[in-house]
């Protein structure tokens, strides 16, 4: 819950390392207000982020305060609405006393209104109809928030209206605190009339301070402002607010009439339900004729007729407000001399009214003025009377501050008087002081919270605690330890010594049998695992090849079909992408049935090109297998097929070494490619060139032969010399 105040947190209140009852850790502060600190904390047992409101330490020490507090925070924990601020738990730790309720991010009217000023029209209109919603299920309920006020409405980050502190403005507005003298406690700007004299609230109130907050909303501007807070509630109990349409024109007068009639100083003019409050302004935002228009047309007729104001002395305190009308709008059909006299006679009504109403606040001045009733009193007996029957008794004999004291009480009834400081019979001054002691009912013990604990620590810390163990049901949980306390009936809070207190028993998480998946396609699967109770976005896919299973359909499941699933675990389906794919083996330098076989062996198909490929002697690839394709690495699937080209040697072309030294003949034709044979030496003529020279080669010059073939040469020599003439012939 976001920040309602900047004030700084006192360090007797609470630590923000601090864990309430072993389950709350509070994580940081976020506002202070008049009654409690409220800190972002989380809660470990169910691990979520919550808002944790701890007592300020002067109610604490107040046992009704305390015993109020807990009864509202019970009724209003049973409240459900997307409008209204989740209440989760109630407890004590020690001294401390918290509640723990909804955490929200968002900003309150408070703020809002603050740093923007006066909202459009519309807008207004429809947070006033979303807060009068949530009021309209807290008041059906018989719970009254008497606390309505900006600060504790709250706009979330999506736009919605959230109500928050049902419950604790109940147990303040009931405390003796509100009537402590000089005391005026909660927010007087946003108080009902009743509220501010001291009469106990009801829905009409709620109603009335909705109709402030959606004035300020409209105007900008609270309808009432003083020095202190008594001043403000006195002009809710005796002035008129300004007309929202003469602060903000841009407001239209249905919307004004639906302020002005929810704002009525006697309840009985209001409103009388939220429902009927937010109905009205439903009315409006359709475009449709709210009913406060037409209860303003019938108003304005009857203050034609203006009642003779009563005469002070005569005038009871409880009847001061009820003088004073809601000054009626001007109606365009009524004439103007009509119209004037009945301002001029409910303002001498007003006159009368305030000043009747200066008095009595003032305490008066008996020589200046006769008094209705005697400045002493004899405390009547209100044993057994109702708590409000004794007020109002008190009130009719003239005392103004009368409060009331809860005390325990085995024989008297709750909300029964058990009696009354000063005691009955004693006298009193009308100005003094009389408390009204009222019975809270049999003595009742806290109920510890023991959810999240295992069943011996629950039943020891109930016992400790003055509480019998009741039933006991097991039922299986998502989260909570098998052993462990779920939840516990009746919850933390109040009950009478010696009460069965009845605990669910977590058996651990809720299993389901898994299901058969195997061999079904994908969606298939997924349809029969949420029809199981699985849900969808506990399921994970993984895939992986299968020569068996068809691509897109179930291989195998996690857990196995059979085995229990844990509701809310993670179930992982392995999905088929059909036969894995071959790697291409490196068929190069194989001869082809040494290949062939290499490839059927891998589940593929072999083939021979038409066509050899040329490779030269050195690749030592001439009969072998010299190429293939695809080529080794790639990967193919089974069926497809691998066709490889055998080698064959490469034709080169001789050169033509005739005429050079066998040295140069010899260094040409290894340059080729070619082995060179010297054969020996052939003869050639006398006068030849090519003595000493290559004289002869084969093969010839030009001619195309395989890649490191051989090729002779023979080296050119001279005739032998014939033997001379013999001269003796």
């Amino acid at each position: 819950m976001p920040p309602s105040g900047t004030s700084p947190v006192p360090s007797a209140v609470v630590t923000e390392t601090r864990v309430l009852s072993d389950r709350y850790r509070l994580a940081g502060h976020l506002a202070r207000g008049g009654m409690a600190d409220v800190f972002a904390a989380e809660d470990t047992l169910l691990g979520r982020k919550v808002a944790i409101k701890i007592l300020h330490p002067q109610f604490a020490r107040d046992e009704a305060f305390v015993s109020r507090f807990r009864r509202e925070a019970q009724a209003a924990a049973n409240l459900s609405h997307p409008n209204i601020v989740s209440i989760f738990d109630w407890g004590q730790d020690g001294d401390t006393y918290y509640m723990v309720m909804e955490l929200i991010e968002g900003r309150t009217l408070r703020d809002i209104r603050r740093t923007e000023g006066a909202l459009l029209a519309r807008r207004a209109a429809e947070i006033a109809a979303e807060a009068a919603a949530a009021l309209t299920v807290a008041h059906e309920a018989g719970v009254f928030h008497r606390d309505i006020k900006p600060g504790n409405i709250m706009l979330t980050s999506d736009g919605s209206v959230k109500v928050t502190d049902f419950g604790i403005a109940r147990a303040l507005d009931d405390s003796e605190e509100l009537t402590r003298t000089g005391a005026v406690i909660g927010t007087a700007t946003y108080f009902s009339p009743e509220q501010a004299q001291g009469i106990p609230a009801d829905a009409r109130s709620d109603v009335y301070s909705l109709g402030v907050v959606l004035y300020e909303l409209l105007s900008g501007q609270p309808p009432f402002t003083g020095e202190s807070p008594v001043a403000v509630a006195y002009q809710h109990v005796s002035e008129f607010a300004t007309p929202v349409r003469q602060v903000n024109a841009d407001v239209a007068p249905e919307l004004e009439a639906i302020v002005a009639r929810a704002m009525e100083k006697d309840p009985n003019a209001r409103y009388q339900t939220a429902a009927d409050f937010r109905a009205d302004v439903l009315r409006y935002l359709k475009g449709e004729s709210p009913a406060a228009v037409a209860a303003a047309v019938a108003d304005a007729q009857a203050a034609t007729q203006v009642m003779a104001p009563m005469p002070p002395a005569t005038v009871p305190p409880d009847e001061t407000a009820r003088m004073v009308a809601t000054q009626p709008p001007p109606q365009p059909d009524r004439s103007q001399w009509v119209y004037l006299g009945s301002i001029f006679g409910l303002l001498a009504v007003l006159a009368v009214g305030i000043f009747i109403l200066i008095q009595l606040l003032s305490g008066g001045d008996d020589g200046d003025q006769p008094a209705a009733l005697p400045t002493e009193q004899e405390i009547p007996n209100l044993t057994g009377r109702a708590s409000l029957d004794a007020i109002l008794d008190l009130r009719d004999l003239g005392f103004r501050q009368v409060g009331q004291r809860f005390e325990v009480s085995e024989s008297v009834p709750e909300g029964q008087v058990i009696g009354s400081e000063p005691a009955a019979g004693a006298t009193a001054d009308v100005a003094d002081r009389i408390t009204v002691i009222v019975s809270s009912g049999p003595e009742v013990f806290t109920i510890p919270n023991v959810a999240g604990l295992d069943l011996q620590t629950a039943t020891e810390r109930l016992t400790v605690n003055g509480f019998e163990l009741g039933e006991v049901t097991e039922v299986p949980h998502d989260s909570v330890p098998e052993g462990n306390v779920i939840r516990q009936d009746p919850g933390p809070g109040t009950a009478p010594p010696g009460a069965a207190v009845s605990l669910e028993i977590s058996t651990g998480p809720f299993f389901i049998t898994m299901p058969e998946v195997e061999n079904r396609v994908r969606e298939s699967a997924v349809n029969t695992l949420i029809d199981a109770g699985i849900s969808e976005d506990r399921i994970e896919f993984e895939e992986e090849f299968s020569d068996d299973i068809l691509a897109g359909f179930v291989v195998s499941s996690s857990p196995s079909a059979g085995e229990p699933v844990i509701q809310g675990a993670i179930v992982t389906l392995v999905v088929s992408k059909g036969p894995a794919p071959i790697p291409v083996p490196n068929l190069i330098g194989l001869t082809l049935s040494e290949a062939e076989a290499t490839v059927q062996n891998a589940g593929l198909l072999f083939a021979v090109a038409n066509e050899p490929v040329e490779v030269s002697a050195v690749s030592e690839l001439a009969g072998l297998v010299a190429a293939q394709t695809p080529p080794s690495g790639s990967e193919l699937f089974p069926g497809d097929e691998i066709v490889v080209s055998v080698g064959v040697l490469i034709k080169v072309e001789v050169p033509d070494v005739v005429g050079k030294t066998e040295a140069e003949a010899i260094a040409e034709l290894e340059a080729a490619g070619f082995v060179v044979e010297v054969v020996g030496t052939i003869e050639v003529a006398a006068d030849s060139p090519l003595i000493g020279f290559v004289a002869d080669q084969d093969p010839p010059a030009e001619a195309l032969i395989d890649d490191a073939s051989t090729v002779q040469i023979w080296i050119g020599v001279a005739p032998p010399e014939e033997p001379p003439p013999d001269d003796d012939n």
